[in-house]
């Protein structure tokens, strides 16, 4: 009976601990009502980054929604709605990543040692790198994203870009990569998810991601020429796109992680936003190339 009984109060502290996660995901992530974790600790910090995608997806949809809304109101307004998907990504996060943008692109132009480039980042001011960098990436996502919209794969490829932008969550917290400092958010996620439960969520989101992938091909018109060639899939390259939006944005998260552990000694939550900011551009210019 005692055994029992322990097992079910370990079921539901684990339960407690996702939910708590869960919580701390959305209530960092973004600008949806989370309510507050019932506990916070690095356990808990560990599970809101492996649920970090999950926030991806719900942004993701809200920003599809509004891209593919205009479509059906202006069917050739396809720079007006790819501006409108991409800035109701960046407002429901409460464009908390593109302030951790700007803040890692000013340390790293500053040149300067470690210690001042920690003290530039927990400044509020953006200076001309962050300026550049928050513009860079905003105008390449308006232009990938209408590239998309043009080639009939517009609010899929917001929904996809936006999920797997929050993929390198969990990758950038991996349990190889300490944090620069012991304040703050990046504190409490830094070092606590293990690669297999980062690989883990990442075959979850390819799955899905190619199963909607797949479905939009169906429902798309064929040529005559991909009718009479039957041997080769009509929607092969853009599955290949997916796939390759998903694993550049994971490997955005390697880069950016290595660099600020050559700079700054690891990881900090600007730098995780910037992760976010600058993986979003790269899976969208992929799809692009590809849809």
């Amino acid at each position: 009976m005692g055994d029992v009984t322990a097992a079910a109060s370990a079921d539901g502290s684990a339960r407690g601990t996702w939910g708590a996660g869960l919580r701390l995901a959305f209530g960092t992530l973004s600008l949806l009502p989370a309510g507050t974790p019932s506990r916070l600790d690095r356990e808990v910090g560990g599970r809101a980054m492996v649920l970090a995608p999950v926030v991806g997806a719900v942004l993701g949809g809200v920003a599809a929604g509004v891209v593919a809304l205009l479509q059906l109101m202006r069917p050739n307004a396809e720079l007006l709605a790819a501006v409108l998907g991409v800035l109701a990504a960046a407002g429901l996060s409460g464009a908390l990543h593109l302030d951790g943008l700007a803040d890692f692109a000013d340390a790293l132009g500053s040149r300067r040692d470690r210690e001042t480039m920690l003290r530039i980042m927990k400044q509020s001011d953006i200076g001309p790198f962050g300026v550049v960098a928050i513009i860079g990436v905003l105008l390449i996502d308006v232009a990938a994203l209408a590239a998309c919209i043009h080639a009939g794969f517009g609010w899929q490829a917001i929904l996809l870009a936006v999920t797997a932008s929050r993929l390198t969550l969990p990758w950038s917290c991996r349990t190889a990569v300490p944090g620069a400092r012991p304040g703050g958010l990046g504190a409490i996620v830094a070092a606590t998810v293990r690669p297999l439960s980062a690989a883990l969520t990442t075959i979850v989101v390819l799955a899905a991601g190619l199963l909607l992938t797949w479905l939009t091909a169906l429902a798309m018109p064929t040529s005559d020429s991909a009718t009479i060639d039957q041997s080769r899939s009509p929607d092969a390259l853009l599955l290949i796109g997916v796939t390759a939006a998903i694993l550049l944005a994971i490997a955005t998260s390697f880069v950016t992680t290595h660099r600020a552990r050559q700079a700054l000694g690891g990881t900090t939550g600007d730098v995780l936003g910037a992760t976010v900011e600058l993986a979003l551009p790269v899976a969208l210019l992929t799809l692009a190339l590809t849809a």
